[in-house]
């Protein structure tokens, strides 16, 4: 590779220049800067862009999209970014959207079913490539999610939208190997907080619950409802210590609620895990950093963002796609009572 075909003027290599550089033709370069329509090895991938990079090569992105009908562009759809598990969300998709080529269009619901149809019919306005949903609602409303002809797939839940690919996790059987984890500690009276009372990932991660309440013969605990959030984490913490037959351990069914949980029994005086134990869903970013540091079930967030990506890239090449579903890891910490030598 000289010198001189490393220092074209950023913007004015052509692709002629890229495939003279990466040693493969210039239709190859086109699959790789358009993601398609061929699939190209990854090796042969990492070698074009790298050319492309060297060269300073920018595709008019305008012409190639009137040309080729693509944008690369995808969007995602989540329902609040300032939920530290979302946000680790969009962040994998993103990264795996860059190593086909996509940039990442991300967009907030609010949880809102309307916003998600308002958002779905904005980004196929928009001519996006694909669509990765991320949804916490849970109605009869879904098949106005999937009234598009552009590649769609659900993200972390299957909310049963007509046609969808969905890549999950087990919620239930996640949620049932963290409380047999409590129950293994000891514990024989184990309590619930979770979201309001719905189908989806709420009602599964639920069900996991009584699953391993009734594999060990136990009676259920007290159920605490509130918000997916911190402020419905310390509403449902405060009301589980100050109740007359408060559970000696509790499995929360999000982080997000369980850093809530955590502050509240601070502010009662409860100790973690002597007094009470906790186990919960997600092992965000934040999970590592509450004190006690949350022992909780983990997702294969960014194997899960690859296989999105990877399956609306084929939907793109009407090459087949299959839904995934994903297994979770208990990730243990001292929030439960495992030593610290154990706690990671």
């Amino acid at each position: 590779m000289s010198t001189a075909s490393t220092q074209a003027a950023p913007g004015r290599a052509t692709r002629a220049d890229v495939a003279k550089l990466a040693g493969v033709s210039t239709a190859v370069v086109s699959y790789v800067t358009n993601a398609g329509p061929q699939s190209v090895a990854p090796a042969t991938r990492k070698r074009v862009l790298e050319a492309a990079a060297a060269l300073g090569y920018r595709p008019n992105a305008a012409a190639r999209s009137l040309k080729t009908g693509a944008t690369q562009l995808l969007g995602m759809v989540i329902p609040d970014a300032t939920n530290l598990y979302f946000a680790e969300l969009a962040v994998a998709v993103e990264t795996a959207a860059v190593a086909h080529g996509f940039d990442l269009l991300v967009a907030h619901s609010h949880s809102s079913r309307e916003r998600e149809a308002q958002l779905m019919h904005s980004f196929t306005s928009r001519q996006v490539d694909g669509i990765i949903m991320l949804s916490t609602v849970a109605d009869q409303s879904a098949t106005t999610l999937g009234a598009t002809k552009t590649p769609f797939v659900e993200f972390g839940c299957n909310i049963g939208t007509p046609g969808g690919l969905a890549f999950t996790v087990d919620h239930r059987a996640g949620a049932r190997e963290g409380v047999k984890h409590l129950i293994e500690h000891g514990h024989t009276r184990i309590g619930l907080v979770v979201g309001p009372e719905m189908a989806g990932i709420a009602h599964s991660r639920e069900v996991g619950w009584m699953d391993a309440l009734a594999d060990a013969g136990l009676r259920r605990g007290p159920i605490f409802r509130a918000d997916f959030s911190r402020a419905g984490g310390l509403e449902a913490g405060r009301a589980l210590v100050e109740s007359a037959a408060a559970p000696s351990a509790v499995f929360v069914a999000s982080d997000v609620q369980a850093t809530g949980v955590i502050r509240a029994a601070h502010e009662a005086g409860v100790r973690m895990p002597d007094e009470l134990a906790i186990v919960s869903f997600d092992a965000s970013p934040e999970s590592e950093y509450t004190w006690p540091a949350l022992t909780a079930m983990q997702q294969p967030i960014d194997e899960m963002a690859d296989a999105a990506v990877e399956a609306i890239v084929r939907l793109r090449l009407s090459e087949p796609a299959e839904s995934r579903m994903f297994s979770t890891t208990l990730v243990r910490r001292a929030s439960c009572g495992c030593p610290p030598s154990v706690a990671q």
